[in-house]
């Protein structure tokens, strides 16, 4: 086994774009860029059918190379397994393919809730390989919510599946995680997420932000390696509130919370007004924005760089980045799917593994 331990890719609904883009990035070359190995959570069977009908379709000029495995994850002699049957340099395989089996034959563009069990696998089988240590960044495909609801399918404490956040958070024991999304401009956290906008206020306690702010620090810190992380933070409200007059957030929550953290040395602001925080006087001395609401940080981010957009969910004990976009499932082993998203992702775990304690402590 290589030292730098790999990087986990899972496709997600099998019926969208999940394994096109990562054959595109396999056909390119690309699975190579990252100096480390590549494994890819898919059905085999699956794959190299959706190869077959790229290269017919003439997305693809040849298929990729890569080895399949079939393994029993959960078995104590995992890694063993893993060293036996995976061919050492091999540099002719663009990624190691653990077979993920779906119930049903899987057909293009097509939502099968059948084969919704297996998109639930991956993640499990992602979720126990970081936890021990044995890949270094989990990097997540596209999922079809509505399908996982459908076949009834739970998160951990019985309610309906709603994301990926919420099934590794919870996996995890997690009491918060954080949402950031990063590109080539800023990274922006959140405090809140999906909420209806008249449920933000009464959202912004000051556990939750308090919790926000030491997240990210920390994961700036172990994950990205930067010591002293700078952090601006948006107001709730316009101008941060002017003064009171125009909401009481600023001075009754957040700033009290925000001055904890001053007080004992961290560099982060009080809260700013996020129409004049978001320009590049600040942003050039920043390295992360924490705001208030989703769509308070996030259409901005987006609007300097939308399709190199990557979500991280900061908090987990092991690192996740993820695609920033749906299973487009009209593209679907058509063309004309991107992955360049994918590729960002893979960049950004790439990154934080090399800075994380984990990783350097095996170069």
């Amino acid at each position: 086994m290589q030292k730098r331990l790999p990087l986990l890719i899972t496709t997600g609904e099998p019926a969208g774009i999940g394994m096109d883009i990562v054959l595109l990035l396999a056909a390119e070359g690309k699975l190579h860029d990252f100096k480390r190995p590549i494994w890819v959570t898919a059905d085999s069977a699956a794959m190299q059918k959706r190869a077959d009908i790229l290269v017919t379709a003439g997305v693809l000029q040849n298929c990729p190379l890569w080895q399949t495995v079939d393994l029993d994850i959960a078995a104590d002699d995992f890694l063993e397994q893993m060293s036996q049957q995976i061919m050492d340099d091999n540099d002719d395989n663009a990624f190691i393919l653990l077979n993920t089996p779906c119930a049903e034959a899987v057909v293009c563009g097509k939502i099968n809730t059948r084969n919704s069990a297996m998109v639930a696998k991956q993640l499990d089988i992602a979720h126990q390989l970081a936890t021990n240590k044995t890949v270094a960044a989990i990097v997540t495909g596209p999922l079809q919510k509505s399908a996982l609801i459908d076949a009834d399918i739970k998160l951990l404490d019985g309610t309906m599946f709603s994301g990926h956040t919420e099934f590794f958070m919870q996996q995890s024991g997690c009491e918060k995680v954080v949402m950031m999304l990063a590109n080539q401009a800023m990274k922006v956290a959140l405090v809140t997420t999906h909420l209806a906008l008249k449920d933000i206020p009464a959202a912004i306690t000051a556990d939750n932000v308090r919790q926000t702010v030491q997240i990210v620090i920390d994961d700036m810190r172990e994950k990205f390696g930067l010591t002293q992380p700078r952090i601006l933070v948006c107001g709730l409200n316009p101008h941060a509130g002017e003064g009171g007059h125009l909401g009481v957030e600023e001075i009754e929550i957040i700033n009290p919370v925000l001055r904890e953290f001053i007080d004992v040395g961290v560099d982060i602001s009080e809260a700013m007004p996020a129409d004049t925080l978001f320009t590049p006087r600040h942003l050039a001395n920043c390295d992360a924005v924490i705001a208030m609401y989703h769509d308070q940080g996030l259409p901005v981010l987006k609007s300097h760089g939308f399709g190199d957009t990557v979500n991280l969910t900061l908090g987990l004990p092991y690192i996740r980045t993820s695609v920033d976009h749906g299973t487009a499932l009209d593209l679907a082993g058509r063309g004309g799917a991107s992955a360049t998203s994918l590729y960002q992702a893979l960049l950004m775990a790439n990154e934080m593994a090399d800075e994380s304690l984990i990783d350097r402590s095996l170069a």
